[in-house]
């Protein structure tokens, strides 16, 4: 007993020695740059077992992260964000497939005249590619699409509209330069999203020249991102991309539409409701014909995913 008094005297001491020492976290108020980082992965099963109505079993997953950085003082910003998304589903019998694949890089420099004003004179860079090969399943011997095949790249400049409080951006660009990259030899020799197609010899029918591997174009831009809450804890997300070439095919538009509801259930757990709508001229469609990959005209492309998982956020 007096063992057990003597040792509790000593973790007391100790304590109020230790605690002596400790220091209060101390944050930076006065920092201007605000940052935020989200992880989720969403997952979707379906199974049967002598289900007399048929069916295929099945299941899907599908991870994003978004990052998030902006600096902000007086008349100047610039924010940037990488979004990154992969998704596979695996049916009986069939091999594992693509269901999402992107990278993307967003970065917005802007000065405004006072501090008042919710225009900003901008300059803006995107980035577009993806992770892996593309395939136009069942076929998976020959990729449709491939790692910077293609990348694409907009840099331009322009004028910003930016309201926090209601969460509306809005950016026009008279002078943006949008580059196109297909660093894969076979999918430029077929022209594949546009740039200039290999040359054949009509009798042979060897290359006298190597298609081209980029092609730069310089036009209008038009974006704009809204995000507000509709009822309590469903929020809706809109991006919209809007771009034509001045010397190609002006006043054809290319669309690039983001939709997305979120459902929040709580801190970590959320489903969500997306669509996204491209239409790009350039763009080629493929089909399978008798075995035979046939490119067609360009196509309105849909996808739509419904999802529910796990999310963490951190700064």
């Amino acid at each position: 007993m007096k063992l057990l008094r003597t040792f509790g005297l000593l973790l007391f001491i100790g304590g109020v020695g230790y605690s002596q020492d400790i220091k209060p976290i101390e944050i930076d108020s006065t920092s201007h740059w605000e940052s935020k980082n989200t992880l989720s992965f969403d997952l979707s099963e379906i199974a049967f077992v002598n289900w007399n109505a048929g069916g295929v079993s099945s299941v899907s997953g599908l991870a994003k992260g978004i990052f998030f950085r902006k600096y902000e003082k007086e008349q100047l910003k610039w924010s940037s964000e990488l979004i990154l998304r992969y998704g596979m589903n695996k049916q009986d019998g069939i091999e594992w497939r693509k269901t999402d694949d992107a990278l993307q890089f967003n970065s917005t420099f802007g000065y405004r005249t006072d501090t008042i004003s919710h225009w900003y004179y901008s300059a803006k860079l995107n980035f577009n590619t993806q992770f892996t090969s593309g395939y136009n399943y069942p076929n998976t011997t020959l990729p449709i699409s491939r790692p910077f095949a293609p990348a694409y790249t907009f840099l331009g400049v322009g004028a910003e509209y930016s309201n926090k409080p209601k969460k509306v951006n809005f950016y026009l660009s008279p002078l943006t330069l949008k580059n196109t990259l297909v660093l894969d030899q076979r999918l430029a020799n077929q022209g594949a999203f546009g740039v200039t197609k290999a040359v054949y010899d009509p009798v042979t029918g060897e290359i006298l020249k190597r298609g081209s591997q980029s092609r730069t174009e310089l036009g209008i831009l038009v974006t704009g991102h809204h995000k507000h809450e509709l009822w309590k804890n469903i929020t809706l997300e809109d991006r919209l991309s809007l771009y034509t070439d001045y010397l190609n095919k002006f006043g054809n538009v290319d669309i690039d539409w983001q939709m997305q509801m979120d459902f929040v259930v709580n801190e970590y757990v959320k489903a969500s409701i997306g669509t996204n709508i491209i239409y790009d001229d350039d763009i080629k469609a493929k089909e399978e014909r008798g075995g035979e990959q046939i490119t067609v005209g360009p196509k309105v492309q849909l996808k739509q995913i419904l999802g529910i998982g796990v999310v963490y956020n951190f700064k």
